[in-house]
Order: structure tokens, then C-alpha cells, then sequence
């Protein structure tokens, strides 16, 4: 079979580079890729897309092999009918390593073509790092990389208003545009930028808030054979998606003007508040997932179908998303129920065999967005903690104690989070290790030690958990609260 480029598939033109855009995972590949796809198709939009690799471990190296060309598989129900659909993408010009090749990455600062910054490098990625200086090459947060290739493009166009840049991050954090033009104006300030950049910056590049929703598992190594029966060429990059597709971007008529999607098919909607989409989908959606892997993978099941269909973990989690989540949002309750009910048929879609494991990275960071609002929020209407949501927190904290009946856990985070839970669990103490791990206000924005009854619900839990098993361990646990 021959091996997928640019050569072999006929696609040797390439588009000048429009957009930068910071991750090459799975999501981005199959959510932003696709996107884009559909405006050079249908909009005659023309964007090329450089990939920058945020992190010194990454795809870039097998991007760079494929030509940036890689397959995507989207598959699903859609008003009851079946819907499977294969594109390959071909919108990536190429990657770039900035750890391995900072040269290049400060390059990207010169395209004249470049007009757009894009990024999702997960909620614990648009994070301001006290140790980032101007001087390394490169720095270590994304937010930080950011402002020094805004720096070098400010100082290549000797501040020209018309090279400023339109960024619209992705990461699932409320504000988060907002968020990121703060962390860049502290390090304008820090790094001695000078008035002139930071001027520049807040009246000649436009920052949009966003909210994005598709599931995507990712490389559907179980599937794979099927998949590559489906190719004549080589994939090792392939990306599986559900069908459903939702951009939500805070703007006006000139970014309608910039992203003219309303010559597509999609379902991105340019708003003037995108807030209420927001709440919704994060806390139902990306809160039921966060709340389940612990909880989920500790029973047994390894795939979100699993969990829901699971009799005992559906019915878990079918609660704590109707009775609990949903219980917090002012909103109609109606409309609620049917986004959620649509939600678990996206969930239990045949179609997609979506990982525990992959939903796994920075469960940290994830559940002080996606789930901890719900659960102080049902607290402050009902004076009482929420049973399932609590026992998920328990689960979480005991999920980051790294094993489990023998087995590794799918435990992904930064190596100081890791080491912290190594070292809460050093004790045997239930009631020491929920008091430790909730008083960390790093982690979670406040002490939930202050919440009432919350240690020591959590402490049930954990005993339970550990004593009983998942299963058991909730009845004894609910029996108790």
C-alpha cells in the first residue's frame, strides 16, 4: 500500500499559511481541520494551516511524514438515520517543533499571509508560568510562546496595525480569550515589552472567546484494520469523530466577514455571548464525562458506550447528569432534559469506541472546570452535598492514587500533581488523605475543606471505594450520607 503524501494522493499545491495553530492532537485534527476543510471547500477560503507542537513530546514528526494529510472518519446517528462519512483533510501546510527547531517557530512571525491564531492545549494549557522569560527558546507555556511570537511579528512589521491577528482559542475554560490576553499582557509587562507592543496588541489583534463541541475519540486502534480497508493508502494519523459539530464564537459582523461559514453547512454560530451555550455543554457534556472516567474505569468499563449501557454505571451516571448537574443551570428545564438526552445518545453512538483513558488527561484541571461548579453549585440550593457527584470526586482522588487491584492507571498529568497524590496517599488516614487533597487551592480555586460535610463525604467514599469496590462501595456509601 502506498504511503499517504502530498505525491502519492495528487495534492502537491499547498495554501499560503492563514492560520497558526498551537496542538496537533486528535481533537483539533478533527474538529478546527475539518472546519477549515469545509471553508476552503465551500467558501473558497484558502487557509493553509501551520501546526505548532505546544509540548516537547508530540505528533509533528509523523504530520510532517504524511504531508500533513491525515484521514478523517465521521460516523454517527443523525435524526435517526446513519450517517458515515471519510475526509481526508489536506489544509496543513506543516508542522513545526519550536523545541526542536525555535527558528522555525519565530519564522511563522514573517508570514504575510497569517491572519488567524487558533489553539487547544487542554484547560491547564492557557496557564501563566512564573519561571517563562523571553530568552528561552522556547518557553514553557503556551501563553508564553504566544507572546513572543506575537513580539517577533510586532517588531518583523515594525508595529503595522494591519498585520495584527484575529486568536480564537479552544481550551474549555470559561473567558478564555479573555484569560489569555491577560497572561500575555503580564508577560508584555514582566518581559519589559514595552507600551508600544502591549498598545498594539489590545487595538490591532482581536481576541474571541469560544466554545467547541464534537467527540472525538481519536485513533481508533481497536477498529484500525476496518478502517484501513477503507484506504488505498498508509494512515498512521487516522482521527475518528461523531457527526455533530458545534463552534461557538463571541463576535461581531467583522469576524462573520473573516469566517464566512454561513456558506457552509456547519452548525458555528458567531454570537454576541456565547455563555449560555457554554454552561450547558460544559456542565452536562464534559462534566458527565470528567465525573464517569474515575468512577467508570475503576468499576471495569473501558469506553464511554460501556459506562452508559452499564446497568449499575449508566444509571450513576444517568443521575448525577438529570438530578444533580442539571439541578444547578438556570435554564428552561425542558430544553435541559432534551440537550441532555441528546448528549447520551451521542454518548452511546456504535459508531464510536471513545477511551476512558483518553478523556483522562489533566482530570485535574478538567474537574474543577467541568464538574466542581456543579457540585458547589447543588450545595448552595440544597444545603447537602450531591451523592453521585461527591462519590466521583471521591473516585477521582482515589483514581490518581496511580494503581488499582494491581493494574496501572491511565493517570496523565503534570509530574507535580502526580507526585502530590504519591504523597497524599502516603497515609492510611481516609479522613487525612480527603482532608489534604481538598485543601489544595491551587487545584481547585478555593479550600473545600470549608464546605460543609464535604471531607467527610469525600472520606466515605474513599473508605468505601477502597474497602468494597465501586459498586458496593456507593450503596454503603449513600446509605451513610
Amino acid at each position: 500500500m502506498k504511503k499517504l503524501n502530498r505525491a502519492n494522493v495528487g495534492l502537491e499545491d499547498k495554501r499560503p499559511i492563514k492560520i497558526v495553530q498551537f496542538g496537533e492532537g486528535n481533537f483539533l485534527r478533527a474538529f478546527i481541520g475539518y472546519a477549515i476543510q469545509e471553508l476552503n471547500k465551500k467558501a473558497d477560503f484558502n487557509a493553509g494551516i501551520t501546526v505548532v507542537q505546544p509540548i516537547d513530546r508530540g505528533l509533528v514528526n509523523m504530520l510532517n511524514d504524511q504531508d500533513g494529510l491525515y484521514t478523517l472518519f465521521m460516523k454517527g446517528i443523525k435524526k435517526g438515520e446513519e450517517i458515515q462519512e471519510v475526509e481526508l483533510i489536506d489544509n496543513i501546510v506543516k508542522g513545526v517543533d519550536p523545541y526542536a527547531n525555535f527558528a522555525e517557530y519565530l519564522s511563522l512571525a514573517k508570514e504575510e499571509s497569517l491572519e488567524f491564531i487558533i489553539s487547544n492545549t487542554t484547560e491547564a494549557g492557557i496557564a501563566y508560568v512564573e519561571s517563562d522569560t523571553a530568552e528561552m527558546q522556547p518557553p514553557s507555556s503556551f501563553p508564553a510562546k504566544l507572546t513572543v511570537l506575537l513580539h517577533e511579528r510586532f517588531k518583523h512589521f515594525n508595529g503595522d496595525a494591519s498585520k495584527g491577528l484575529t486568536i480564537i482559542p479552544c481550551e474549555l475554560i470559561n473567558h478564555n480569550s479573555e484569560t489569555l490576553k491577560e497572561i500575555i499582557l503580564r508577560y508584555i509587562k514582566d518581559w519589559n515589552l514595552g507600551e508600544d507592543f502591549k498598545n498594539w496588541i489590545l487595538e490591532h489583534n482581536a481576541f474571541h472567546s469560544t466554545l467547541v463541541d464534537r467527540i472525538v475519540p481519536g485513533y481508533p486502534k481497536d477498529e484500525i484494520e476496518a478502517y484501513n480497508a477503507q484506504l488505498d493508502y498508509a494512515d498512521n494519523l487516522i482521527v475518528a469523530a461523531e457527526v455533530f459539530l458545534l463552534w461557538v464564537i463571541e463576535g461581531g459582523d467583522d469576524l462573520k466577514a473573516k469566517l464566512p461559514f454561513d456558506k457552509t453547512n456547519l452548525d458555528v454560530k458567531i454570537v454576541d455571548d456565547m455563555q449560555p451555550y457554554r454552561t450547558r455543554k460544559v456542565r452536562i457534556l464534559n462534566g458527565a464525562h470528567t465525573a464517569m472516567v474515575p468512577f467508570s474505569y475503576l468499576y471495569g468499563n473501558r469506553t464511554v458506550k460501556q459506562s452508559v449501557d452499564n446497568e449499575f454505571t449508566g444509571e450513576f451516571i444517568n443521575k448525577a447528569v438529570f438530578n444533580e448537574i442539571i439541578d444547578t443551570l438556570e435554564m428552561d428545564r425542558d430544553e435541559l432534559n432534551s440537550f441532555a438526552e441528546e448528549i447520551f445518545d451521542r454518548f452511546r453512538n456504535p459508531f464510536i469506541i471513545h477511551n476512558l483513558s483518553s478523556i483522562a488527561l489533566n482530570s485535574i484541571s478538567k474537574f474543577k472546570v467541568r464538574v466542581l461548579p456543579s457540585l458547589l453549585g447543588y450545595i448552595e440550593v440544597h444545603g447537602k452535598v450531591p451523592a453521585n457527584l461527591t462519590y466521583a470526586f471521591a473516585a477521582l482522588i482515589r483514581f490518581y492514587k496511580g494503581t488499582w487491584n494491581g493494574e496501572e492507571l491511565p493517570v496523565q498529568d503534570s509530574e507535580d500533581i502526580v507526585a502530590k497524590f504519591a504523597d497524599i496517599w502516603s497515609s492510611n488516614d481516609y479522613s487525612e488523605i480527603a482532608k489534604q487533597a481538598l485543601s489544595i487551592v491551587e487545584y481547585w480555586d478555593t479550600d473545600l475543606t470549608k464546605v460543609d460535610n464535604l471531607v467527610n463525604a469525600v472520606a466515605i467514599a474513599l473508605e468505601e471505594i477502597d474497602t468494597n469496590g465501586i459498586e458496593a462501595g456507593y450503596a454503603n456509601y449513600s446509605a451513610k450520607l
